[in-house]
């Protein structure tokens, strides 16, 4: 993935989880695009809360990260809504996705924003 004006390359964060918050009624232009087995897989994965079912929310972090679907990899993104042809589109989506989540679960000024911004500065 390319780099941007003014950011760097997309990076995940650990202790973030964002990401793993999967509430449909926020997440219906995500589903749209999943085929109908990975979204029947996405909602099997919703849990009452709206957390994803493997996602522990007291150390923020994934109990299969590394068995974790395609659809739950965020380097993926591009693959479903971005342009192979545009070698920036995967790290503009992936790192407007990043931060339209975390400032929807953690404010757009709190700490995990700050370490957001951190890891994709351009040095």
């Amino acid at each position: 993935m390319g780099q941007i004006r003014g950011e760097g390359s997309w990076s995940c964060i650990s202790g973030c989880g964002a990401c793993c918050r999967l509430d449909p009624s926020q997440r219906q232009e995500a589903i749209a695009a999943l085929s109908p087995s990975q979204q029947e897989q996405y909602l099997a994965m919703v849990g009452a809360d709206g957390w994803c079912i493997h996602y522990n929310t007291g150390s923020r972090n994934c109990r299969i990260y590394v068995d974790r679907p395609d659809f739950c990899d965020v380097a993926n993104l591009v693959k479903l809504f971005g342009s192979a042809g545009d070698p920036g589109a995967g790290d503009r989506l992936a790192i407007a996705c990043c931060k339209q989540q975390i400032r929807s679960e953690y404010g757009g000024r709190g700490r995990v924003m700050g370490r957001f911004l951190r890891a994709i500065r351009v040095d």
